[in-house]
């Protein structure tokens, strides 16, 4: 039997999902839960083999629970779930080490595959999302010089940076907790030589600024 936990902020949705998880005689649902906080906190305890998480939720998102929970039990394999088809969540969910991202429309049939891929180890990425991201990266520019020390979410930080956006904004938008967007902007701030985030947004806007 596949275990399985449900983190879904609709207790109707969890309910169908449950049902349609569970007709399949393989999949059992070992745990659900509405609230980011509470799957944190349960999820390692039940120990199942995927846990399939809603990624925006009134307290918090699911890639950060994929996150959290990975953190303390790498065996636990993490898929989100979402009803909204987002670039940089995608890029978030991948750096949370999660194993698949899917958008609600998936069908039933689908979803019960995806679950049963994810266990076996495998990756599954939504293939309409998954194609668009690597041909926005297949067809970035040449970076310039003073960028390529920078990490894909490094640069995209120093993006955010340039536009004015401060640290709970930018982890908003990435899905991080606000201390690591500190961290990493303390990063792209010694890789470039800088003091200041306002050096670093000036830097960028003139460099990035030459790339579009």
């Amino acid at each position: 039997m596949i275990r399985v936990f449900l983190l879904d902020d609709h207790e109707v949705v969890r309910r169908g999902l449950a049902d349609l998880l569970q007709s399949s005689g393989d999949i059992e649902v070992v745990g659900e839960s509405g609230s980011a906080q509470e799957a944190t906190r349960r999820i390692p305890a039940l120990r199942p083999d995927v846990a399939i998480l809603d990624a925006r939720l009134p307290d918090g998102n699911g890639i950060d629970v994929c996150r959290d929970v990975r953190a303390v039990d790498s065996s636990i394999k993490g898929l989100i779930l979402t009803s909204y088809e987002d670039d940089e969540a995608l890029f978030a969910a991948i750096m949370a080490g999660a194993a698949g991202y899917v958008l609600k429309q998936i069908r039933g049939t689908d979803l019960v595959d995806a679950v049963h891929r994810v266990a076996a180890g495998q990756s599954l990425l939504d293939p309409a999302i998954t194609t668009r991201v690597l041909e926005r990266i297949r067809s970035g520019v040449e970076q310039p010089r003073e960028l390529k020390s920078l990490t894909e979410q490094e640069r995209r930080i120093l993006e955010y940076v340039a536009e004015g956006l401060t640290n709970r904004e930018i982890a908003g938008k990435m899905f991080l907790a606000e201390k690591t967007v500190k961290n990493y902007v303390s990063s792209v701030l010694a890789k470039l030589g800088l003091e200041r985030r306002t050096q670093a947004a000036v830097l960028a806007t003139r460099l990035l600024g030459k790339t579009h």
